[in-house]
């Protein structure tokens, strides 16, 4: 997690407004289509919990209107003497036994004609053993198989009640489930019962009560007191049993609740419940909630729906975020840039309001610090001007006292050639002092002016330090500073024989690459405590000399001219001599 946070925190504004702004989307989009599917169902489920009862009561009156019927149907056989006299009469001869069959049948065609509207069977049977059945597909079984039927035992239970229950009727092409309602005939005087009556229906037929009512993934069970399903549009169910839905019937009943939402017959599903306690059944109406909201809810075409405006959202909000932060990256970038120095990336001045007024600023902030820069170098420069000309004005009077002094003698002794000689160096270096310091001069006239200054020390203090030059000839018509080298021999002269009586100053001029190497070697004693490689010397001891110009001033003369790339370094070895590089551009005016 913590990687992942690092991660989204080194990201820029673009990628985190973009990110923001699609899980913003994403999540609106998902909270409102699950609040729409979740309002849909809940508004489905009391809409159809309201509809569907009325439904079932609908149901539950065609079942009664059936058992209206089917106690028309006890009432008159219970009535009928010709059918009492068939079912309690004993055996006598033929011709009673026709009239007594003609009279029941007769009577039979009569009552059936209340129930010509259902196809069901009618059946007695007589304690005499006689049977008659108007269609002997529904009970084709003895009088003694009937009596041991689970219906005709539960009815001799309860002689005054119309009895309804189920059975399987086999048959050879397998077994079918039929509905029975079962009705013990007594004797009203004697209050003797003399035969059963049976008037019976097929399952398949037992479903036109409420078939009418079903529908795809809306489905009725007929469910009775022990969990079976009786009678269902779904065949499959049939025969089952279903403890878990008999619950709930029972609950709904016990509650009278409209409906409840359970897991049954493996689906989530809507289950509404009438009991009709004549049949001893549960209607139970079983809705898949997956199903039917399939048909209430397109859900393919919302998703792409959904999909498509997000889509679309997103593709809007990128093109918007990227233009309104376009501007922020590119002064962000542009203001990286000032770390290296470069001041000139303008940016321009576009986008939104904000973006604007921060272009205005940045770069009115570049053009302020192009002003102080430009202030700041030229005061650096004139100081450093300033400073060099105060130091060559404050030429050594000692050097000038001994070179006079030594031209004196000179003239003493007759030598006028030599003096004369030593009175024009002294000229020459005088004016190459004292000039304008910002001029340059070419390395050709450098090493003059170097060569007057080493015979003035020689007429002086004679020959023991000897000088020599070595100028490759591709470099003599670059331009140098004035007083670049002179201050590194005037050091050599002064300061690296001392120990040592003699020695050799080497001078060696060069190109390398696009840089000038001026380097002053010399065997002399070397600088004790003095690191190899430094850029900024700073040597013991170290005085300013003839002209006043220093080491250190040379150095950063140099960079404050051309840049860091530029400048001095020594290297210097005691008991073994000192090496100085003077790097320069190639500057050829």
């Amino acid at each position: 997690m913590k990687k992942w946070i690092n991660a989204l925190s080194r990201l820029g504004l673009f990628p985190k407004l973009f990110l923001v702004m699609v899980i913003s989307i994403v999540l609106v989009s998902v909270l409102i289509l699950w609040t729409t599917i979740h309002m849909s169902t809940r508004l489905f489920t009391e809409t159809f919990s309201i509809t569907n009862s009325k439904v079932l009561n609908q149901i539950k009156t065609n079942f009664e209107s059936f058992n209206d019927a089917i106690a028309a149907v006890a009432n008159n056989v219970s009535q009928s003497g010709s059918i009492r006299g068939f079912l309690s009469e004993g055996e006598g001869d033929s011709l009673t036994m026709a009239k007594s069959y003609y009279h029941m049948r007769e009577a039979m065609d009569r009552i059936q004609t209340i129930t010509e509207s259902y196809e069901v069977g009618i059946t007695i049977s007589g304690i005499n053993g006689r049977t008659y059945s108007t269609d002997r597909s529904h009970l084709s079984m003895s009088v003694d198989d009937l009596k041991q039927m689970p219906i005709t035992m539960e009815a001799t239970k309860l002689p005054s009640r119309l009895i309804f229950d189920d059975y399987r009727l086999d048959e050879g092409s397998g077994s079918e489930q039929m509905i029975s309602a079962t009705k013990v005939l007594t004797n009203r005087s004697q209050g003797s019962m003399y035969g059963m009556l049976y008037v019976t229906m097929r399952e398949r037929m037992f479903r036109q009560f409420y078939s009418s009512f079903t529908s795809r993934g809306n489905d009725v069970v007929i469910l009775n007191e022990n969990g079976e399903i009786v009678s269902s549009n779904r065949e499959d169910w049939i025969g089952t049993r279903q403890l878990e839905l008999l619950s709930y019937a029972r609950q709904m009943s016990n509650d009278n609740s409209k409906g409840v939402n359970a897991h049954v017959m493996d689906q989530d599903s809507v289950v509404l419940s009438e009991y009709l306690p004549i049949y001893r059944f549960y209607i139970v109406n079983v809705v898949d909630k997956e199903q039917a909201m399939g048909q209430l809810l397109d859900m393919k075409t919302i998703v792409l729906i959904c999909t498509a405006i997000v889509a679309g959202a997103l593709v809007l909000v990128f093109l918007i975020t990227n233009q309104i932060t376009k501007s922020l990256r590119r002064l962000v970038k542009q203001m990286s840039n000032i770390t290296k120095s470069d001041l000139d990336n303008y940016i321009p001045v576009s986008g939104s309001y904000e973006s604007r007024q921060l272009s205005h600023a940045y770069n009115y902030m570049l053009d302020e610090l192009h002003d102080y820069v430009d202030q700041l170098v030229l005061t650096q420069r004139e100081q450093r001007n300033a400073e060099l000309a105060a130091l060559q004005s404050q030429i050594n009077p000692h050097f000038l006292y001994n070179t006079l002094a030594s031209v004196k003698v000179l003239v003493q002794q007759g030598n006028k050639d030599r003096a004369a000689e030593t009175i024009n160096a002294l000229i020459s270096l005088l004016q190459n002092t004292i000039s304008d310091v910002s001029e340059t001069v070419t390395v050709e006239q450098e090493v003059e002016n170097l060569k007057n200054y080493v015979f003035i020390n020689h007429v002086r203090y004679g020959g023991r330090i000897k000088a020599a030059f070595y100028i490759s000839p591709d470099c003599t018509h670059y331009h140098v500073p004035k007083l670049v080298i002179q201050p590194f021999i005037e050091n050599a002269f002064f300061h690296a024989f001392i120990k040592k009586d003699t020695g050799t100053i080497h001078v060696m001029v060069s190109r390398a690459g696009e840089s000038l190497i001026c380097e002053i070697m010399d065997n002399g004693d070397g600088i004790e405590g003095f690191s190899m490689g430094e850029s900024l010397p700073n040597p013991k001891n170290n005085r300013q000399l003839f002209s006043g110009i220093g080491i250190r001033n040379v150095h950063d003369r140099i960079q404050l001219l051309y840049g860091t790339p530029y400048g001095v370094t020594i290297m210097s070895t005691p008991g073994e001599g000192t090496r100085v590089t003077v790097t320069l551009p190639l500057i050829t005016q």
